[in-house]
């Protein structure tokens, strides 16, 4: 038997390349997203490392509050430095703050802000403290000085002597005075740097004077950072910690885990899953249409004394050196494919430093065995299909697979997706916070049973959707149809796949263009101003906070409040909060108050939404203790109740309760309304010199601002249609394969075909119509599931998100439907040309 496989491999090349290449693509892009990650985390690990080299300890505060992306942490007192140098061994000590600042190059153009942070902060003068090494220049001595890092000093076209400005977000000119590396690199991981005396970096980037982000702390030789560290901590108050350098390196790497790497493997480990699923029905129609052309082969085996078991034995180990040999190209693949995704991060400005490729043997050991797995798992029913072959067929001219549906099939595919569509409508329209999981285990229910479902209704699908064809393609059009018909579980099974990969895509494209209407009709409710102000990168530098007012200032209009974000506790229930002056969001903003009116809010209260108040219990006048990113907590009173949030959120609290702790105080977003009788194009014109002069980003009008958001939104399905069209890609393989195989199948008959009259150009018209039918069965069937996908999605997250509106985006899903068509085309281009090349006299002698 095992030579009898080696064999029926060596001598079907053309059938081992198709049957692989499903395998390939999908363990290629699994193994590049695994490497990448490998590397990315390595390179992360080398650079903090490095820069936490010379610290032994560091003192901080002990509480933080915000997400992992913007959490922050307690600042601590400055006096703790010289209480800590005190203590025995410790080597040296450095005063460290941190916080956000954007260098504008040399052009005027900000630098950074795609993804890593623009960081700034004090710099260090204690060597073995500092990760940063002056490569020119010297370390700031005065107000007005900085030090640059080397990648932004390149990018910006900077020198030591230029004069520039720092965003923090306040535009503070600076001149260079010298430029530092990261250790042996231009810049931390693509991050920009820029570092102020202490005096200035405290008067930046702390809430009060006094304060420190952290204590930075050298350990004398033969002291181990745990014993120093247990020395540190009878020294620290309350609320302030010390951590081991070791302990900060982790802790670094696992923030960059969660808030970054985490996220971005799953995104791609998603995509390589749906392309693996899309490949194993491929995988298992080859090996269907292969065992159902071998049947008199398996027959002939079992004549002569093969057990079922080493029937089964034999395509099974056919699919094990397929899988094997498949999954070991695939990986390589993957790892030129993570060379490549990693140079376009870094393209796009959100790579890392670019460390050497990781290739870690666990990632090459998971990628192995997933694509084997699936090739295995996808041959077993063709292989037990195989088995059951009876002796006596082998007597007959032909076997060929004309299975269709049972009834059992029929009943579990129709109960599959009706319990799967009954859980998803529960769910979605129930909403609520647990509600998307449930219904997503519905949507695989129903994905599952309109696979199950598919060989029952491909038959009628393609004798609909193949309709029209005998009318103006005659004879071919009917032959084709009649093809696609003939066989409705090879149809189906070629088709699942297009309908997976088609699926995901109108999911992603009517949920992208519901997220864009839903924009719209809050902008249109909620909205009551004419013109928007907002931050259009991740630098976190933020607008200042004295647009609003100079703003405010102008003839030209009648009123105009910033609005800022900041994490709290409210009532020990940590959450984000808006800050704005509510008298002044008032007028631009109708947030439809239930009790209450924002108007009349004090500077020692806060609004907040129906539902938080439904959540916390909260009545008009309750007392509510509110903590901040400082650590104090300060009693604010409710004086407002609103029912629409998803603009400013559930909690929304004046600047003078918050600017005494806020630490880099800015406003992400600043509202505008024009004065009256002056046009909104009057009102931008006035508002741009005051942009320019603050370095705040340029107003937007309502239609503009929308565009933005859609822009974004568009932005990200881009990224999503080009990591699905692999998906995309392994279907059409599957159809062309399927084709390829089944012409070997119909060889016979279609020397017949061209014996009786048949031209070469209808036998390939004939090919090419039946695998556009197969194409516009998978996408009509991957677009319906698709579209109701999308539609239970935006509903499950409708109460939590604010996504209230559903959009059809009809001529993106023409669009699909119609390159649905096209690729059903150039799949069947070439099964059509080998067709049309068979010698008519071999092909009718074929047995």
């Amino acid at each position: 038997m095992w030579n009898l496989t080696i064999k029926g491999l060596m001598a079907h090349k053309r059938r081992l390349i198709g049957t692989c290449s499903a395998v390939i693509l999908g363990v290629a892009f699994l193994a590049g997203t695994l490497v990448l990650g490998d590397s990315m985390r390595a390179d992360f690990d080398r650079l903090f490392t490095s820069a936490n080299a010379g610290t032994d300890a560091v003192v901080r505060g002990a509480a933080t509050l915000g997400s992992e992306e913007d959490a922050r942490r307690q600042p601590i007192d400055a006096s703790l430095l010289d209480q800590v140098a005190t203590v025995d061994g410790v080597a040296a000590v450095a005063p460290s703050i941190s916080g956000m600042g954007q260098i504008v190059g040399a052009d005027g153009q900000a630098l950074g802000g795609n993804g890593p942070p623009t960081l700034a902060g004090n710099w260090i003068d204690v060597p073995e403290l500092s990760p940063w090494r002056l490569a020119e220049g010297r370390a700031p001595a005065a107000a007005g000085e900085v030090v640059i890092d080397k990648g932004s000093a390149d990018a910006g076209k900077l020198t030591v002597g230029s004069t520039t400005t720092v965003r923090v977000p306040d535009p503070v000119p600076v001149t260079v005075v010298g430029i530092a590396t990261f250790g042996e690199d231009d810049s931390l991981s693509g991050a920009t740097f820029a570092g102020f005396t202490l005096a200035e970096a405290e008067r930046w980037f702390t809430a009060q004077p006094g304060q420190l982000s952290n204590v930075l702390v050298a350990g004398a030789d033969g002291v181990s950072q745990e014993t120093l560290v247990d020395r540190i901590e009878p020294l620290l108050p309350a609320g302030v910690e010390a951590i081991t350098g070791a302990e900060q390196t982790a802790e670094d790497n696992q923030s960059i885990q969660d808030a970054f790497l985490g996220f971005f493997e799953t995104f791609l480990l998603v995509f390589a899953g749906i392309a693996l699923l899309v490949g194993t029905f491929s995988i298992y129609n080859t090996f269907s249409i292969i065992v159902a052309q071998r049947t008199k082969e398996s027959a002939l085996l079992r004549a002569i004394g093969a057990s079922r078991r080493q029937v089964i034995t034999s395509i099974a180990l056919e699919a094990l050196m397929i899988g094997v040999l498949a999954s070991a190209v695939g990986a390589a693949a993957g790892i030129g494919l993570a060379v490549g995704l990693g140079a376009l991060l870094d393209a796009l400005g959100v790579g890392t430093s670019g460390g050497a490729l990781a290739v870690e043997p666990a990632s090459l050991i998971i990628s192995l065995a997933v694509g084997v797995i699936v090739t295995l798992l996808a041959s077993v029913a063709p292989a037990i299909k195989a088995s059951r072959v009876p002796p006596v067929a082998a007597m007959r001219e032909m076997a060929l697979d004309h299975t269709g549906a049972s009834r059992v099939r029929a009943a579990i595919g129709v109960l599959a997706t009706a319990g799967g569509v009954a859980t998803v409508l529960a769910f979605a329209l129930k909403g609520g916070d647990g509600a998307l999981l449930p219904a997503g285990l519905g949507a695989v229910a129903t994905i599952v049973g309109l696979v199950v479902l598919g060989p029952v209704v491909a038959g009628p699908a393609s004798r609909f959707i193949g309709a029209p064809l005998p009318r103006f393609r005659g004879i071919t059009g009917n032959l084709s149809r009649e093809n696609a018909m003939r066989n409705p579980r090879r149809t189906a099974g070629t088709a699942a796949a297009l309908m997976v990969g088609v699926g995901v895509v109108s999911l992603f494209t009517v949920f992208a263009a519901s997220i864009t209407r839903s924009v719209g009709d809050v902008v249109d409710q909620s909205f009551a101003g004419d013109l928007v102000m907002t931050s259009t990168d991740f630098s976190g530098s933020g607008i200042p906070l004295a647009v609003a007012p100079a703003l405010g200032e102008l003839p030209q209009v009648g009123g105009a409040v910033g609005v800022g974000y900041t994490a709290l506790l409210l009532d020990g229930v940590e959450g984000d909060a808006s800050v704005a002056d509510l008298a002044g969001l008032a007028q631009v903003m109708d947030l439809e108050e239930s009790q209450g009116s924002l108007a009349q809010v004090g500077q020692d209260q806060l609004a907040i939404s129906t539902r938080r108040a439904e959540q916390e219990s909260l009545e008009l006048g309750d007392v509510v203790p509110v903590g901040f990113t400082d650590g104090s907590t300060t009693d604010l009173t409710v004086g407002a109740i609103y029912d629409r949030w998803q603009l400013m959120g559930d909690v929304i609290i004046p600047p003078a309760a918050y600017l005494p702790h806020a630490v880099q105080a800015s406003d992400e977003v600043v509202l505008v309304k024009a004065a009256p009788g002056v046009s909104i194009a009057d009102a931008k014109a006035a508002i741009a010199p005051v942009a320019d002069r603050f370095g705040a980003p340029k107003p937007l009008d309502r239609d503009e601002y929308i565009d933005t958001v859609a822009a974004g939104v568009d932005q990200m399905l881009t990224i999503v249609y080009a990591l699905l069209a692999l998906a995309i890609l392994i279907a059409l393989m599957g159809i062309a394969n399927t084709l390829s195989l089944s012409i070997h199948e119909r060889t016979r008959e279609l020397g017949l075909l061209r014996a009786v009259g048949q031209t070469r150009g209808q036998l390939r018209a004939m090919v090419r119509w039946e695998s556009v039918i197969i194409a516009l069965f998978g996408t009509v069937g991957g677009i319906g599931l698709g579209v109701f996908l999308g539609w239970a999605l935006l509903k499950a997250s409708a109460s939590s998100e604010g996504l209230t509106a559903f959009a059809l985006p009809t001529t993106q899903l023409v669009v699909v439907l119609g390159l649905g068509a096209l690729a059903g085309v150039l799949a069947g281009l070439r099964p059509a040309r080998r067709a049309a090349r068979l010698d008519v006299l071999d092909a009718i002698a074929t047995a």
